[in-house]
């Protein structure tokens, strides 16, 4: 069987979580391939809101299979507190889930080099999440970082002392110290902790489980817009956020991905720096960020707002192979007698675009909007898509064409049962 994978087109939060949740009962495997604990997926269903972080959102299934894959860095601090507020729901976190010996571990010391680098730009900030994620991706890159088979071995203490020494000397360098001894035995409970759980080498279960006809649905953490390579470059995360990343973070074949479902909002998000041609600086971005509870599931940062963005869609859709588009939170603009959606860019000798041009040119791209009646109807109350108002058929219809991609999933509300299947 194939693996279909499930992609955020924006700057992430799109509601990717959510979807994973619809999607999962029909998998047997939901695996998540690259990120970490700066990944917040959230799940609203019976009335209850559920953050992951680390854990695949297919985990509420009793009958899936979850993997955290080698693509992902791992904090065991973090992954341990979910695991248990997993089980304080009556949820059993530990049965069928399963993590890459292969995946980097994210230590205390990544976490502090996080901030003192994050410090060191000044006015130049990325907009770090300040969990560790871009240290611990470099150790990983520089051949220097410890992995989660590491923890087996009997000299692991030893491994974890040299890190932290080199760590220490870029701290050193920008006369810094890293202040990480009180973390260091909650680290340490962690990892004991860690070793209880299945601890596999998962590119050959995920191998083995596509031999035996097994779906399995790839989760991808942040959006693509975000991409180490293709994202707006260096206002970006440290993975390949794409769906090529699905396969050297789970180690499967590109011969295996069928579907790529493609995750956006009906309108754009972004946390942190960085160039955001749609961006609403007044009480509309405002109204948008108030209606969609537009704050960070793991920063809880505030999140900049703004009209849906066609040109940096067609340039992801194009990225991931896009096979359906899944459009989210439609109900948070239920109240707006307009719609925006912005179709091309102009710069400033006025020429237009419809492709995302790079860094330098897009911070000085103003959009060019086209105008849509809205819909003024409350969409929580609609649970047949052939009763959505007319208004927003028009607006799907509006941007397939110019997408070139069906829309297959509405949702319009935050409840798993928000969500209207299309034909």
């Amino acid at each position: 069987m194939p693996v279909d994978v499930l992609v955020g087109l924006q700057w992430g939060d799109e509601g990717k979580g959510k979807i994973v949740d619809v999607l999962a009962p029909t998998y047997d495997v939901v695996a998540r391939f690259q990120g970490g604990p700066n990944a917040g997926h959230t799940l609203t269903f019976d009335g209850t809101k559920h953050v992951l972080h680390q854990v695949p959102s297919g985990i509420f299934h009793p009958h899936i299979i979850n993997v955290v894959g080698n693509g992902v860095v791992f904090d065991p601090v973090v992954f341990r507190v979910e695991l248990q507020k997993l089980t304080d729901r009556g949820v059993d976190g530990t049965r069928n889930l399963y993590i890459s010996k292969k995946a980097q571990l994210i230590l205390p010391s990544h976490r502090a080099l996080d901030r003192i680098l994050e410090e060191a730009r000044g006015g130049g900030k990325i907009g770090s999440t300040l969990k560790g994620i871009g240290p611990t991706y470099q150790d990983k890159i520089g051949r220097t970082g410890l992995r989660i088979g590491d923890v087996l071995l009997p000299d692991f203490k030893e491994r974890y002392a040299e890190a932290v020494a080199r760590h220490a000397s870029i701290a050193a360098f920008h006369n810094r110290e890293l202040e990480i001894e009180e973390f260091e035995a909650d680290f340490f409970s962690a990892i004991d902790y860690l070793r209880t759980l299945n601890l596999t080498d998962t590119e050959y279960l995920l191998n083995d489980l596509l031999k035996q006809g097994k779906r399995i649905l790839a989760e991808g953490a942040q959006g693509s817009l975000l991409d180490i390579d293709f994202g707006t470059y260096p206002f970006v995360t440290s993975s390949s956020t794409v769906v090529a990343g699905a396969c050297t973070g789970l180690g499967i074949a590109p011969r295996h991905i069928d579907k790529v479902f493609g995750i956006t909002k009906a309108y754009c998000t972004r946390v942190g720096s960085g160039p955001f041609p749609t961006e609403l600086h007044d009480e509309v971005g405002e109204q948008i960020r108030t209606a969609g509870r537009e704050f960070g599931a793991t920063t809880g940062r505030p999140r900049r707002c703004g009209w849906i963005d066609l040109p940096a869609l067609r340039y992801t859709i194009m990225l991931n192979g896009v096979s359906e588009l899944h459009l989210m939170k439609a109900d948070v603009l239920d109240d707006f007698d307009e719609i925006r959606v912005c179709t091309h860019y102009r710069n400033s000798e006025g020429e237009t675009t419809d492709k995302l041009p790079d860094l330098d040119a897009l911070q000085t791209m103003q959009p060019v909007y086209v105008t849509l009646p809205g819909w003024k109807v409350d969409l929580q109350s609609i649970s047949n898509p052939e009763s959505l108002p007319t208004e927003l058929k028009d607006y799907l219809h509006f941007l397939e064409q110019h997408l070139q991609v069906p829309i297959r999933i509405v949702s319009v509300g935050p409840d798993r049962v928000s969500t209207l299947h299309l034909q």
